[in-house]
């Protein structure tokens, strides 16, 4: 089969699976089988290409950055699979907040409870290099995801195995984007192939709050919870605690400085 046939079919295959995105994703996955860009596919539609089982993972709604294997992050490209949260654009927002918050401090000591795939912490290091970077997580298959990803980058992250209580070392910012999530009911079929350990909890905001030594907090917060830990922040002490908006217009990172 041609790129030309793939993509029709692909689309169509992924419009009747419910992918709201199904020629996006089309695009992706022929890319990916042809290795080269979502606009370089259309140079080469007359190349035969197999989309090998990328097809039949993504109808089964396993998200697209599991399916290719890497996903972008701000500057990043990193290794993505089940072992850690993909990759997300409002996660950026953290990255881009936290890096405003250190703007004139020289050689900043920056913390990121929670660290996944590496995004947030590795992104840090990236765009502040003199910045002393630390990213912790309780899940050793996130760790060694995040390893990998600091490893092929080249980018010296320190990466530990511990809860919130690292967050009591003393930092000049500790961000995190805990679990948040109640229930994944009636959320998209593709949270169901990520680590529910990742996903699923309450009161972390809370928790790492209330051990904190830093001078400023970065948190990204589920849909509605905004206002809840920003009151929780004012109540710890901390002041100029401001919200920033994803690209959908919801409140999803609150910050403070103390």
């Amino acid at each position: 089969m041609n790129a030309r046939a793939a993509l029709r079919d692909a689309e169509a295959r992924l419009a009747a699976a419910g992918v709201e995105t199904p020629r996006v994703d089309a695009e992706w996955l022929v890319a990916h089988a042809l290795g080269t860009t979502r606009s370089g596919v259309y140079a080469r539609l007359d190349e035969e290409v197999d989309l090998d089982g990328l097809l039949t993972r993504r109808e089964a709604r396993e998200p697209l950055a599991y399916v290719l294997g890497e996903w972008g992050f701000r500057r990043l490209a990193l290794k993505t699979d089940a072992r850690a949260l993909v990759p997300r654009p409002e996660t950026e927002i953290v990255v881009e907040r936290a890096l405003a918050l250190v703007r004139d401090v020289q050689s900043p000591r920056m913390l990121d409870v929670g660290v996944g795939s590496g995004a947030i912490a590795l992104a840090l290091k990236d765009e502040r290099p003199d910045a002393t970077v630390v990213g912790v997580d309780v899940s050793r298959d996130a760790l060694s995801l995040a390893r990998e990803n600091a490893a092929r980058l080249g980018l010296a992250v320190e990466l530990r195995e511990s809860d919130e209580s690292a967050a009591g070392e003393g930092w000049d910012v500790v961000v995190s984007n805990p679990p948040y999530v109640d229930s994944l009911e009636g959320l998209q079929p593709e949270l169901r192939h990520e680590p529910r350990t990742a996903l699923l909890g309450e009161d972390m905001h809370a928790r790492i709050a209330a051990v904190a030594e830093t001078r400023a907090l970065v948190f990204e917060v589920g849909a509605g919870q905004a206002e809840e830990i920003a009151a929780l922040l004012g109540r710890l002490g901390y002041r100029e605690v401001r919200t920033t908006p994803d690209l959908a217009g919801i409140d999803r990172v609150v910050e403070g400085i103390r």
